[in-house]
């Protein structure tokens, strides 16, 4: 009975390391497998590893290629642990200690050791060396090679466009429009039928932008404080630089109070109301019955 007791929990073991993340791609099994000593290297036993989007390392022996840790995965940060595997290509194990609050418990990360963008010849600008060679092995079919270091010179495109707006007089309301392009763009709004850029000498009507929230990206808004039924209509979100223009609209509809639309969607904002305070009792009536069995 008792030497069936390995076997068990190696089975058990393995089980178990099915269900953990990706990043956990050594473990207690591994450990279990390896054991303490490396033997001799016998090259040609290496199993062949595949889907290695950031390359390959050599194992703890330093004999036989395994995939290697990706960028935001966590690693072993020296080599007295052999837990959570090496970093790959181009890629150091650091810790983070950027964000962290007090009494967080720090953990190694593999980290890309140039921050610079590259361009790729598919026109797309990447944050880093590591994350192009990244998306360069989950599209091998593909002809992806580096142009350039630094970011793409291209046309802005938008991310993220106005959405549609639908509100009742007297409120306030904000578009927004986010955009990446190198060199960085100009962002400008424009009402449909009114030639000029807003906000002109409409005191209601203002507009901000600043830079991100992505690097080379800008988010403008435009705001409407008090609104009248006469701004109702189509504005669009413009974007340029000196490759070119492109442009996204969303629509306003402004109701009376007294309309059957705005009363109906009072009736909905009630609802969702409703449904929040709902879920807030229960997750307080959660945390009180939690709290009774200690």
């Amino acid at each position: 009975m008792n030497s069936m007791l390995p076997t068990v929990v190696i089975l058990l073991l393995a089980q178990m390391s099915q269900t953990l993340p990706s990043l956990y791609h050594r473990g207690w099994l591994w450990l279990l497998q390896e054991g303490d000593g490396c033997g001799v290297c016998q090259q040609d036993l290496c199993p062949e590893p595949h889907g290695c989007v950031a390359g390959t390392v050599l194992d703890v022996c330093d004999c036989c290629p395994e995939c290697g840790n990706a960028e935001g995965q966590i690693c072993d940060l020296d080599n007295t642990n052999h837990f959570y595997g090496r970093c790959g290509e181009d890629l150091e194990c650091l810790l983070d200690t950027s964000s962290t609050s007090f009494g967080e418990i720090l953990e190694p990360q593999c980290t890309c050791r140039s921050q610079e963008s590259v361009c790729g010849s598919n026109g797309k600008t990447y944050s880093n060396i590591c994350s192009f060679k990244e998306a360069s092995y989950r599209n091998r079919e593909s002809t992806l090679s580096l142009a350039h270091m630094g970011p793409c010179e291209t046309v802005p495109w938008i991310t993220s466009p106005p959405r549609d707006v639908h509100n009742i007089t007297g409120n306030d309301i904000i578009f927004g429009c986010e955009v990446l392009a190198y060199p960085l763009a100009l962002v400008e709004w424009r009402k449909k039928g009114n030639e000029n850029f807003l906000p002109g000498d409409d005191t209601h009507i203002s507009i901000q932008a600043r830079g991100g929230p992505e690097r080379y990206g800008i988010t403008g808004w435009l705001q409407i404080q008090g609104l009248k039924k006469t701004d109702e209509g189509i504005y669009t979100c413009y974007t340029r630089n000196k490759y070119g223009e492109v442009f996204a609209s969303a629509r306003l509809s402004v109701y009376d109070p007294d309309s059957p639309k705005a009363m109906q969607m009072s009736l909905k904002r009630q609802d969702r109301k409703y449904i929040r305070d709902e879920e807030e009792d229960e997750n307080d009536d959660f945390q009180i019955s939690g709290d009774d069995e200690y």
